[in-house]
């Protein structure tokens, strides 16, 4: 596993929006804004089943993420990799600490009744940072 730059790996760390590439059945790029994690060298991700990139994901691990410093939109981030594992353990709670991370709220507030949150572990395969 490729590991993040120490030199850009705080990104990660702020409240940094990211923009994830999954493929559709048709080989074309889908991608959706999310919030990012990590875990050890891990990038996670954190969606409901069913969605689009959770449909892509589990047909195609492939994906790949950018994502830019919110305080200097001239550092970032690109990232593509696999997803090695998918989890319902944790995930109702991880996006609680995202919702913390990214709104400053500790509950986060926008799930569904019906929902199943889930956690995707991305590998880094290849990192290029910038700025």
């Amino acid at each position: 596993m490729k590991q993040i730059p120490e030199s850009h790996s705080d990104i990660l760390d702020k409240p940094a929006f990211a923009h994830l590439s999954t493929l559709m059945p048709d080989g074309s790029p889908q991608a959706s804004a999310v919030w990012v994690d990590t875990d050890g060298g891990a990038i996670v991700i954190n969606s409901a089943e069913g969605r689009l990139k959770d449909r892509n994901i589990r047909r195609d691990p492939r994906v790949a993420i950018s994502v830019t410093d919110p305080e200097n939109p001239y550092r970032s981030l690109m990232i593509r990799g696999r997803v090695t594992k998918i989890t319902n353990d944790g995930a109702d709670q991880h996006i609680d600490r995202m919702a913390k991370k990214y709104m400053g709220v500790d509950e986060y507030p926008f799930r569904q009744p019906e929902e199943v949150r889930v956690m995707y572990y991305i590998e880094p395969e290849r990192i290029s940072a910038m700025g």
